[in-house]
């Protein structure tokens, strides 16, 4: 049989709703952008500042950077380079610079190579370079360009939808999010409004405006909800707050100096984002699977549906849950690799801010995937019977 044609009229028509709701989203995005965006600092105006700018090495002048067997094969030592300035004010400059290189920092570079420098300008006008980092965004390229191309052939044109709500995601977290936290913006709402928006636009762009996925909608709203008020009591009974995660004494540093920025419920706002994915992955599968058994019988009522709803998602619990955990704990594992070296009492590892905040993130995650199927069941059985 031949697939009937759809003309651009009718299909427009069918999906004007979609197309509404994205142009609304849009202009959202763009009211928040400017509201969050920071002002732009001049820096020719400062007398002294420093610049990170793009290099290629043209000669290795000296190298005495070698092996240290002792921190498990890490390079040590210092290299005296020529580069060539490929980016900023100074572009086209072959500067003589130097790169510092340790196990925990630096690589050794060679004549080819790429790198981003650290250039300073002084008052009076000279300036000096040293080697940041190895260029590595070719390299980036390559894995970001691998992933794109096996999301597209396995995934089709769904692939192609879910790399579109990536940039949403991104374009959300990095461009409205973040410089509307370092403006004061309070970080438990900003971040639980922002999420929200994602999960409402990733999934209009999925499957379009209809019940199917409005249904996943409230389900990953109120799911996301859940984990951030269970992460709120959480963290309260435990007494610990954001301004015990790992590396926030630079946030700290920044407020002592006068940014606004909300440190205390990093913690929560952290899981909030870490728990979304999870959550729509769920709602959507929970909603999606209640739609296809309504249309193989139509007769359901509301609770064979919810039922069927929970047996999906009874199936979905254990691998969601433990994907959580050990995405928690993987992110750590370097450093629980280290409290397990040192012996840690039982008292003392159960009484640490580190375990802490690990089983608040984890388990606060978890809640919010595990209720959000009795949500998104109830919600989408409601929506479907005809009983």
């Amino acid at each position: 049989m031949e697939k009937t044609k759809i003309s651009p009229k009718n299909w427009f028509s069918e999906n004007k709703n979609t197309f509404l709701v994205l142009i609304i989203c849009a202009a959202v995005f763009v009211i928040g952008y400017l509201l969050a965006s920071p002002e732009k600092e001049n820096l020719q105006e400062a007398t002294e500042y420093s610049e990170y700018e793009k290099a290629k090495i043209t000669a290795v002048l000296a190298d005495n950077t070698e092996r240290d067997e002792t921190s498990d094969g890490g390079w040590r030592g210092e290299q005296l380079l020529l580069a060539e300035v490929l980016s900023g004010q100074y572009k086209g400059e072959t500067l003589q610079v130097s790169n510092f290189v340790g196990p925990l920092y630096g690589v050794p570079l060679y004549e080819g190579d790429g790198a981003v420098l650290i250039i300073s300008t002084y008052s009076n006008g000279e300036h000096i370079a040293t080697v940041y980092e190895f260029n590595r965004t070719a390299a980036l390229s390559v894995s970001v360009i691998v992933f794109l191309a096996a999301a597209i052939l396995v995934g089709g044109k769904t692939g192609a939808k879910s790399l579109a709500g990536l940039v949403v995601t991104l374009a959300s977290l990095f461009m409205v999010l973040l410089p509307a936290l370092m403006k004061g913006a309070p970080t438990l709402p900003t971040v639980f409004l922002i999420c929200a928006y994602i999960a409402v636009v990733s999934l209009t762009i999925l499957g379009g405006i209809c019940k199917k996925t409005v249904c996943a909608m409230l389900g990953t709203i109120s799911g996301t909800a859940i984990a951030m008020f269970f992460g709120i009591f959480a963290q309260h009974i435990a007494r610990i707050d954001g301004l015990r995660v790992p590396d926030v004494e630079p946030l700290l540093q920044l407020r002592q100096t006068g940014t606004p920025i909300g440190l205390t419920g990093l913690l929560v706002g952290g899981l909030i984002i870490s728990a979304l994915g999870a959550v729509m992955d769920v709602t959507m599968g929970i909603s999606s699977s209640l739609f296809e058994i309504s249309a193989a019988n139509p007769e359901l009522g509301r609770k064979e549906l919810f039922r069927s709803g929970m047996n999906v998602g009874r199936d979905m619990v254990g691998t969601m849950t433990n994907t959580l955990i050990l995405a928690f704990l993987g992110s750590g594992f370097v450093l629980i690799l280290y409290l397990y070296s040192i012996g840690l009492s039982t008292h003392q590892l159960l009484s640490s801010s580190y375990l802490s905040i690990e089983v608040i993130s984890g388990i606060s995650s978890s809640i919010g995937v595990i209720l959000s199927i009795p949500i998104t069941a109830f919600i989408t059985a409601h929506s479907l019977s005809k009983k």
